[in-house]
């Protein structure tokens, strides 16, 4: 099989301005809920972006955990790759995949972390094994192999038993969105694009060429 020949029509639905909704929040909750609804592999995971003071962007697949009015809410360890970049570069790009749909969506934005009561009853509802993982795995460090994890996971698992509080490492970031993107696959590659952009505080949605 040639890769140059993969290939698929897209044809499933479409995107207009007047089907669409005028807030982009609004937007993403209806496509969001349609995600979920049509029981698609892991419809929370998307793609954050950001870039580090060598200006080199990286990648990596996040799970979505809220979003409102507000922004969109991830947590992870503050010390990762990606808290570091964060820290010294508070802007980052969001894009959710949602092959089955035919629909990609992109969001850009600053980010900041969310309060740490936010963080303590997210924390809380994670399942034992995952809080005692938030204190075992140096996230984005150098280890000297699987072992370092499952010795991590035991000592703290032995320390903190059924109540570990939550790391002073770890924790939920929030990007709240001055762009968005609206992306729905279309035949003969002519894709619906609808962008939103923020204009005095209002939101403009316009059309972009595929």
């Amino acid at each position: 099989m040639n890769i140059a020949d993969l290939r698929k029509s897209y044809e499933k639905a479409e995107l207009s301005e007047d089907a669409s909704h005028a807030d982009p929040l609004r937007q993403f909750d209806q496509w969001f809920q349609e995600a979920l609804k049509s029981e698609l592999p892991e419809p929370n995971a998307m793609t954050v972006a950001t870039v580090g003071s060598d200006l080199r962007p990286s990648t990596r697949v996040v799970l979505i955990k809220g979003y409102d009015a507000r922004g969109i809410v991830w947590y992870t360890n503050y010390d990762s790759r990606k808290g570091q970049e964060l820290a010294g570069n508070p802007w980052a790009a969001l894009q959710f995949h949602w092959v089955e749909l035919e629909r990609v969506v992109r969001i850009e934005g600053r980010v900041s972390r969310v309060s740490a009561d936010e963080s303590d009853a997210y924390y809380q509802s994670r399942p034992l094994d995952s809080r005692i993982g938030a204190w075992a795995s140096p996230q984005s460090q150098v280890i000297f192999g699987r072992s370092v994890l499952v010795a991590n996971a035991a000592k703290y698992g032995a320390q903190f038993l059924l109540q570990p509080p939550r790391p002073p490492h770890w924790g939920g970031y929030r990007l709240e969105p001055d762009r968005w993107e609206f992306w729905q696959g279309r035949k003969s590659r002519l894709h619906d694009r609808l962008r939103y952009r923020q204009d005095a505080g209002h939101w403009v949605r316009e059309r972009l060429a595929p």
